[in-house]
């Protein structure tokens, strides 16, 4: 199992993270045979929000007897200080767990989140009350803005972003680049979303991927491909759709990982020609 570290912290993350949609909408059964079989594969970075459907009252019970195996981060996408503080308790609780390894700040996107949750009475105090009574380990945030990213970590020392690092997007836009500078210049750890995703839905077309507001790739040598090009950044981990399928099609990757070759990254950018990016929006 391909395991990368966390920062400073001396802590190694499985390459491939459990995302807490794998679990939504699932049955107590399924999502309990779910994470047993991801953390017999070797997976220990999981990762899950209140936002995800029901993956919070899913996961909690699947992880009793698991937690000390586990790396286990959580979100909030709240901005007021009040407000994640009573987030952050429903969780706990949710996921019947003493503390998360890591929280974070989420989906900050614009001027407005980063002034909300830096601000007199934002989030960020939470989330550093929060460490310090020992409820959270680490403090990160998630965003799909690269404006947004860079202004959150040059206003505080934040030790991991949870970043959309996609084949197509880096291809088209550049869109990333940025951030990877950025997180390599002040040593923050990089978690990656939509490695696996192709482009946006067409409209009036049928959804076979009902958790998933983009398309996914649903060819699995590209999707491995696609996993392998966004594990080959210098990343941490990344996270697949929501969908058992997916992961474990990421699960053959990091349990024998390749770095991309150049040859492999040349077929990716021919692929990506013909498509719109999940990202910028």
């Amino acid at each position: 199992m391909e395991k990368r570290p966390y920062g400073k912290s001396g802590e190694m993350l499985s390459a491939l993270g459990f995302g807490g949609m794998l679990v939504s909408g699932e049955t107590q059964e399924d999502a309990n045979n779910f994470v047993a079989e991801a953390i017999d594969k070797g997976i220990n970075y999981f990762d899950v929000a209140p936002t995800y459907g029901n993956a919070e009252e899913r996961l909690g019970p699947a992880l009793i007897g698991k937690r000390n195996k586990i790396f286990l981060a959580c979100k909030s996408e709240k901005r007021t200080k009040s407000e994640v503080e009573k987030a952050l308790e429903d969780s706990l609780k949710r996921l019947k767990t003493d503390y998360f390894d890591l929280y974070q700040l989420h989906s900050v996107s614009t001027k407005e989140d980063v002034k909300a949750v830096l601000g007199p009475d934002g989030a960020l105090e939470a989330l550093i009350r929060a460490k310090e009574k020992g409820l959270i380990r680490h403090i990160g945030f998630s965003t799909h803005s690269e404006e947004a990213a860079i202004e959150l970590m040059n206003q505080f020392d934040f030790e991991s972003v949870l970043f959309p690092l996609n084949w197509v997007s880096m291809f088209k836009c550049g869109f990333g680049q940025k951030t990877i500078a950025e997180a390599q210049k002040k040593e923050v750890t990089m978690l990656a979303l939509k490695a696996m995703a192709k482009t946006i839905w067409k409209e009036n077309t049928e959804r076979p991927y009902k958790k998933c507001w983009y398309e996914p790739i649903d060819d699995k040598e590209l999707a491995q491909l696609a996993f392998r090009y966004t594990l080959s950044k210098p990343i941490t981990a990344a996270i697949t759709p929501g969908y058992m399928k997916f992961f474990r099609w990421a699960l053959e990757v990091v349990q024998d990982f390749k770095p991309l070759t150049k040859e492999e990254e040349s077929f990716l950018l021919d692929e990506s020609q013909n498509l719109k990016p999940v990202f910028p929006q």
